[in-house]
């Protein structure tokens, strides 16, 4: 009978979001994901081109603990160490570059730190939960609620997208969730926004944006892609 348990689960796992979609929404004169890139869409662009990222390469990721902490084993596939709860998580353990080469192989690219923020604050679709053209305050509207941050929904820990409630713009975890990479550098760093789960709401706001080494990649840090058709 135990046999039979693992088996359904492991069936479970390799079926799991064959019917999940990754919308592109219309921000003005670009598109955007309405989620996070998900293990799922980045095993499937890793198999195809025989793709190992760093975390893969080097045995593992990072985690903060005493400072930043090598975690064997850790990668996008298993973020934690082990098979994940679900493969519609976010794929994390992903650098910059790592994130752009999987967006140009959908015909995408990473968006601008200008376009990440009119996704994420500014209501530019018809809505009847927010204002168009209003700017808000946190990726949620006036209030940080409904996020996955530190005291607001109590994960503690990053989430299978499709769980999390919709956002500005019908986005989806542009606030918490996990750290997303953008387009803009500075040397050989680049910008992430929206913060992650490890935060509170506060770091949520358009100036929580922080860079970090282009080449770094841990459990907070993912991404979502942008196209300009």
């Amino acid at each position: 009978m135990k046999i039979f348990f693992i088996f359904l689960f492991i069936v479970f796992l390799s079926t799991e979001g064959n019917s999940f979609e990754n919308p592109k929404i219309k921000i003005e004169n670009f598109f955007i994901n309405k989620y996070e890139v998900t293990i799922k869409e980045f095993e499937q662009f890793a198999k195809k081109n025989n793709y190992i990222t760093l975390a893969e390469k080097n045995g593992g990721g990072y985690e903060w603990g005493a400072g930043w902490e090598k975690r064997d084993g850790w990668n996008y596939k298993s973020p934690y160490g082990s098979t994940p709860k679900s493969l519609l998580e976010p794929a994390v353990h992903i650098n910059r570059f790592e994130a752009e080469k999987y967006c140009q192989s959908i015909n995408g690219r990473l968006p601008t730190f200008k376009e990440w923020k009119i996704s994420a604050y500014k209501q530019i679709l018809s809505s009847k939960l927010f204002e168009i053209n209003k700017t808000y305050k946190y990726p949620s509207g006036d209030e940080p609620k409904n996020m996955n941050s530190q005291g607001v929904l109590g994960y503690n820990k990053h989430v299978d997208v499709t769980t999390l409630p919709e956002g500005i713009n019908e986005l989806v975890a542009m606030g918490g969730n996990v750290w997303e990479w953008v387009a803009d550098a500075k040397g050989d760093k680049s910008l992430t926004a929206g913060a992650s789960w490890w935060y509170g709401a506060s770091m949520t706001k358009v100036t929580g944006a922080q860079y970090k080494p282009s080449k770094f990649y841990a459990i907070y840090v993912g991404f979502r892609c942008a196209f300009d058709k």
